[in-house]
């Protein structure tokens, strides 16, 4: 296996793995491990990033109850931002490694010791209070931070989040799927972390999954290629609340949507619940099959619009106390509710910036800090155009359909726009190569180098291509 480029060791079970983390005693496939996962990182991310946020974080215990890799770092603050931004990533890598790994736990590093720090926990724990258990188990794979009582209600996402606790609520759902549709960064996959915490403390025995259909897809090829989808299969289809977030990335998968629409019948017909988030409607998901946007559209589908000024402002007051750091202004927070008008998430990551800097420069947080610390993401914001931006309107130039962007086809009516699309991604945003790739129908980073060179040199050439590259970053940057 190659992970950032290394050939790395993978230990396929348990026993292989050794024996369990303590903390203070990182066994040594974990640490192994962990040292490719960085490596891999640093590569991907950039040494810059890498070091200032990621370098930090210190690989503390192993679960083995729960299966949960135990990560720390120094502050609450850089918690929250690597939790926010590279959990699913960690995940991913640390599953790819050692496959018995289910998640990852961020905490600091003063934090409580997790009750599963030993390597087995002891006879006398084991029936006494099978439901706390049960509990604690099934809520590890959500993030303890993203509960109801967090989440910041206004008027552009009071639906959506009245219909999540409605859904997540003990007896028969009032209708079923729940469909949640926003952009990114606007709370969808706080909600569904929320509905799992609920649903989860009002059912303990209850069998609860939540993944990414990244996650999906690739555990499904998985089992493809080892001959073994019975166990994938009976896994997903045996959940009495199953959530799959972010299904836009099925589009195009032909194979990958046949058994997430047998998936939806089995639990819908077994009357089991199902939550789906996606960043755009059901109509609007180019590339997935018809009798599955009629499955999804069978409950309720709700949406969750950007934030007001007033919502923006309230979510940064909730956020400052729950960080306890007082001596952020509300003069700075009306700053940062007027600047950063993307996505929750970028509004929430600026002020875990500030603060950790201001803790680093023992500044005070005013507005001239916050203009010197925050100037490139205040630069920034104020036209952000994101990949789905540049997929569509390079679908609409070549007349083409979006789902092309992330197909397999190679025909070049189709993999010329692809190519077009994939170096504007390259030029207009902050995105790494391995994440354009991602967005392309999860396409290695090498592709994209290929497709950034190759129009490169068709502008050299022809005036066609490099008419019609002019146009569209007009188009995108208007």
């Amino acid at each position: 296996m190659t992970w950032g480029g290394k050939s790395v060791t993978s230990f396929t079970n348990s026993e292989s793995a050794g024996g369990s983390l303590v903390d203070g005693d990182a066994g040594e496939p974990f640490t192994t491990a962990w040292g490719a996962i960085r490596a891999g990182l640093r590569s991907d991310i950039g040494a810059r990033t890498f070091d200032h946020w990621l370098k930090p974080v210190a690989l503390v215990g192993y679960c083995n109850a729960e299966h949960i890799v135990r990560l720390a770092l120094p502050s609450e603050f850089m918690a929250s931002w690597v939790s926010s931004h590279y959990a699913d990533r960690l995940t991913h890598a640390w599953r790819a490694m050692l496959p018995q790994v289910r998640g990852v736990r961020i905490e600091t590093s003063g934090g409580p010791v997790s009750r599963y720090s030993s390597s087995e926990p002891a006879e006398s724990e084991v029936n006494t209070d099978a439901a706390t258990d049960a509990v604690s188990v099934q809520s590890s794979q959500f993030d303890r931070r993203l509960t109801f009582e967090n989440f910041v209600v206004g008027p552009a996402n009071d639906v959506a989040c009245n219909a999540a606790r409605m859904f997540a609520q003990p007896g028969p759902p009032a209708f079923n799927p729940l469909y949640i549709h926003a952009q990114t960064g606007q709370g969808k996959t706080h909600l569904l972390h929320a509905i799992g915490h609920a649903y989860t403390a009002a059912n303990p025995e209850a069998r609860v999954l939540y993944m990414s259909a990244e996650r999906f897809m690739f555990e499904f090829v998985t089992a493809m290629r080892a001959r073994d989808t019975l166990s994938f299969k009976a896994r997903l289809r045996s959940a009495d609340l199953l959530m799959i977030d972010d299904v836009q990335f099925i589009a195009g998968k032909e194979a990958t949507q046949e058994e997430f629409l047998h998936t939806v019948d089995e639990l819908m017909s077994g009357g089991r619940r199902l939550v789906i988030s996606a960043d755009r409607a059901p109509q609007s998901l180019d590339g997935v099959e018809g009798r599955i946007l009629s499955r999804l559209t069978q409950g309720l589908v709700a949406d969750i619009a950007p934030a007001d000024f007033a919502l923006r402002r309230a979510i940064l007051t909730r956020k400052v106390e729950v960080l306890g750091h007082t001596n952020v202004s509300p003069a700075v927070i009306e700053l940062l509710a007027s600047r950063i008008v993307s996505n929750v998430r970028e509004l929430e990551g600026a002020l875990n910036r500030l603060v950790a800097y201001a803790q680093l420069s023992t500044r005070v947080v005013d507005e001239a800090f916050a203009e010197d610390v925050l100037a490139e993401m205040f630069r920034a914001s104020r036209r952000r155009i994101t990949i789905d931006e540049i997929q569509r309107r390079v679908s609409d130039h070549y007349k083409i359909r979006q789902a092309e962007m992330v197909s397999a086809r190679r025909a070049r009516e189709v993999a010329r726009p692809r190519q077009v699309a994939m170096y504007l991604a390259k030029q207009l945003t902050p995105r790494s190569l391995p994440e354009i790739g991602r967005k392309f129908g999860g396409r290695d980073h090498t592709t994209v180098i290929h497709a950034v060179r190759q129009i490169e040199r068709l502008r050299g050439c022809d005036t066609d291509i490099d008419s019609d590259v002019r146009s569209l970053i007009r188009q995108l940057e208007g």
